[in-house]
Order: structure tokens, then sequence, then C-alpha cells
């Protein structure tokens, strides 16, 4: 293991000390302790929002994290009831994924199990900090958080209702570690082979390569979302055009945020009534090729006008991120064949990018949007916390060959 300083590797042997212990609670027990903290979330939310206040007072006005960053009742109350739902979706652990029995006499069962200690590395979002935290119990994990300076006093506010929860119920506080908002930590969670089971960095294209490019330990890489939106000849105008409206200006600031619009030709005419909801609502238009791949995470969008399906698949397969793509069309063979050829974690037919969230997957919360193909792609829920083993028992079978 790559040498981490004292304090921070006693962190770490905490949480995976702590991890174990998660791991062989009842399914009760989990369900308990997602619905204290919603409880407990709910009941320090004055304090929430003092320590919010803080954090988005110390961000310029114009920029574009502060949407995310910024807390309001509604916000915490959607926090806690999301840890609810997640309480209350059904046990994913020990579950039985296949088994059989071989002729050899030995009998096989591949079951799902806690990953151990999951580490995040993230940025203004404090939201993230209840959501991956419930998840991880959820699912018998220990949680690892390193969140941005831009919302270290909000994280160190929830996670210290957090940890309340898990004293009063007689667990490890280690059981859910917030770092310090610092870049020896984030180094720190990179380089900790044996410690940290999975590091899930979520947040900029920046601090995903940077993760990527430098971490020992196992990485799930979630993406920038680059997201497209391409109408068809045959759309329909004013379904199309609310659906873009939707996608693009609902919350500018999120990876699943719509951010080029490709148009048929033929709709060329068209382009200023597909436009018109958008432009309303403050967007600004672009269209030059620089901007094409650009993730805006802001009121801005990339237009194309494409000569056909095919250069709309094209411009997808060398712009876009993997994330979230999407056809307005009236034909059911345009859309299936757009959904079998578009590579994306996420593929939509007449339906808005924003759907590109576990909540709305019915997930409960999500650790972040996966982009890869390994382990987890789109939401990752309670499934993607988890990994398997072989559990394998026979009455004394021996090998013959």
């Amino acid at each position: 293991m790559a040498e981490l300083s004292e304090g921070i590797e006693q962190t770490l042997e905490a949480a995976k000390t702590a991890s174990k212990v998660v791991a062989l609670l009842p399914d009760a027990a989990r369900r308990q302790l997602l619905r204290q903290m919603a409880s407990a979330l709910r009941g320090a939310t004055e304090q929430l929002l003092a320590a919010n206040a803080g954090d988005v007072a110390a961000l310029p006005e114009a920029d574009p994290r502060r949407d995310r960053l910024f807390l309001t009742p509604e916000r915490i109350e959607a926090i806690a009831a999301s840890a609810e739902v997640v309480a209350a979706l059904p046990d994913v652990l020990w579950e039985t994924l296949e088994a059989r029995t071989m002729p050899s006499g030995i009998r096989l069962r591949r079951v799902r199990v806690p990953l151990g200690v999951v580490a995040c590395i993230y940025e203004a979002r404090p939201n993230v900090t209840a959501d991956i935290a419930g998840l991880c119990l959820r699912t018998g994990n220990a949680a690892v958080l390193k969140g941005g300076k831009e919302a270290a006093r909000s994280n160190a506010a929830i996670a210290d209702v957090i940890t309340g929860v898990l004293r009063a119920e007689g667990l490890p506080e280690a059981a859910v570690t917030l770092l310090p908002s610092t870049h020896e930590a984030s180094q720190a969670l990179m380089m900790a082979e044996g410690l940290v089971d999975v590091l899930i960095p979520r947040g900029s294209a920046r601090l995903i390569r940077a993760v990527r490019e430098q971490a020992r330990v196992p990485v799930i890489e979630t993406g920038a979302g680059v997201c497209h939106t391409y109408v068809h000849e045959d759309a329909e105008i004013a379904l199309a055009a609310r659906v873009i409206a939707n996608a693009k200006m609902r919350r500018v600031s999120v990876c699943n945020a719509l951010d080029c619009v490709l148009v048929h030709r033929a709709l060329e005419p068209q382009l200023e009534a597909l436009l018109a909801p958008c432009r309303a609502a403050g967007a600004q238009v672009h269209t030059a090729p620089e901007d094409w791949g650009r993730e805006w995470l802001s009121p801005n969008l990339s237009v194309r006008v494409v000569d056909s399906l095919d250069a709309a698949l094209a411009h997808i397969a060398r712009f876009g991120s993997g994330h979230s793509e999407a056809i307005l069309t009236q034909s059911p063979e345009v859309a299936a064949r757009f959904q079998r050829e578009v590579d994306a974690a996420c593929v939509y037919v007449n339906t808005s990018t924003a759907f590109t969230d576990g909540g709305e997957f019915g997930l409960g919360a999500e650790v972040g949007i996966s982009t890869q193909k390994l382990h987890a792609r789109g939401p990752m829920g309670l499934m993607a916390l988890t990994t398997y083993k072989w559990l394998i028992e026979s009455h004394g079978a021996i090998r013959s060959r």
C-alpha cells in the first residue's frame, strides 16, 4: 500500500473495521438506521440551513455550482424522504443470483454481498453526503466521503447528523466518515490500497479524469453528461419543443441537462419554434462547431442541423459522453434503430433526459451516473453497491481430475 499519513490511515482502518460490523446487520436494523437518519435530518433542518448559508455566501453569484450547493427546507425534506424510500426498498444482500448442483456433487450458490468500504470524491452537492451514506448503510457498506471545499460546512453538518444516529444505535461512527475537503484527502483515498474497496468520483470531467489517471484503488467512473436530443424529420413540433425545454432548463447545472440539440434538415424552417420555449426561459443558443461536445452546466445550448439519422448518430458517437441521449420521432422503426445504435447508459424516445436519476428510476437515490460498462452503468443504486461471492457445499466431495 502507498504510504498514507498516520491520521488518514487510522481513519480508513476504522472505516474498514466498521464495514464488517455494518455488513452483519440484519435487514430490519439497516432499514431502521435509514428511517432514523431521515427523522434526524428533518429535526436538524435549521442547523443544516445555517451551515449551508455560510457555504452559499462564500460562492460567487455567477458560479454554476450555486444551484447544486443551495439547500432549502424543501430540498432537506427531499433528502430525508429519499432515505425513507431507500429504507423501504427490498433487501438485496444475500440474494441468490444463481444456484446449481454439479455432476461432481458440489452445490453452488452465487449470492450478493457488500463491497466493503465505498469511498466517494465529489464536489458542491451536499445532498450527496446523505444519499451515499444512506445507500451504503442500506447495503451493509461503510462510506468514506470527501466533498468539495465549497460545501464543507454543509457536508460536515449532514455528516454530524448521520454519525449521531449511528452513535445512538450503538454502531461505529466510522461507518460514515467525512474526510477534510482537501487535496491531500483526495490523494489519500486514491492511494488507499487494501483499505478502500472502491472509489467513485462524482463531479466535473476534470475531477473524474484525475481520479481515473491517479487512483491505485478500484474506480467506478461516473462521467460528464454531454447529453444530446435528436429531432427527427417526422417529430411532433409542439411535443419536441416541450421536451427540449424541460431537458435543458429544468435544472441547468445537473449532469442530465441537455447540452446539444440535433435537428434534421427537413425541420430547419421549424427551428425557432423548436427552441422558442428554451429561449423564453433564458437559454442562449450556440451554433459554432467548437461548442459541440461541451457540457454547459448553464443556460447555454448547442444546436446543429444534420442531414439524416445517420449524421445524428455519427455526431453522438463522436461528441457524446455515454450518459443520456434522446430522439424525438413518430417512427417506431427509427426509434428502435436509435436505441440499438446509440452507445450510452440511458437512451430515450420522446422523453426528456432529465429522468436520468436514481429517484426517477425507482432506486430511491443514487451514488452517481456510471458511464462505464464494467460492474455498473447508468444511475447507481443499491445493487451497484454490492458484489457477489460463490458459496460451495457438498458431502465430502473431492476432485477426481
